[in-house]
């Protein structure tokens, strides 16, 4: 399944888009050296962006009853907790708990190729109209300046 929006962070890192659908989403990463800690277990830094982008997609599934699918969520706020390492292939899996006509409140977890659970947030998310075609550019300074 393709991701319902072009996130580059997203493919660089190598995340798996399983099912997103109903206020629920479930992605996969198979972990990779350069996504690890010092440790060679997963970043903490990877496996929050594992639970962001799981809530966000639960967000702006399709099928919500009684709201239309939405183009776009910003993360408001996130809290994480960090239960075990995450190693081998990971699994997250987001919720969606509350919507309103502007926000949107989820839940999120990681669990390893065990089904052990890594770690687990909630977070916050506002709905915001697309953005013209083609985005916010990023403005680059020549490093010779």
């Amino acid at each position: 399944m393709k991701f319902s929006v072009h996130i580059p962070f997203v493919d660089m890192v190598g995340m798996e888009l399983l099912a997103c659908d109903a206020g629920a989403s479930e992605l996969a990463l198979t972990l990779r050296e350069e996504l690890c800690n010092s440790w060679s277990v997963a970043h903490g830094g990877v496996t929050m962006t594992l639970i962001d982008v799981a809530m966000a997609h639960a967000a702006r599934s399709p099928n919500q009853p009684g709201y239309p699918t939405s183009a776009s969520v910003v993360t408001i706020e996130m809290k994480t907790s960090f239960m075990r390492p995450g190693i081998g292939r990971l699994l997250a899996q987001g919720k969606l708990l509350r919507r309103t006509a502007s926000l949107a409140f989820c839940e999120g977890s990681v669990y390893d190729d065990t089904h052990q659970l890594v770690a687990h947030g909630t977070g916050t998310f506002k709905y915001i109209r697309a953005l013209p075609a083609g985005g916010r550019k990023i403005q680059r300074s020549d490093a010779s300046d």
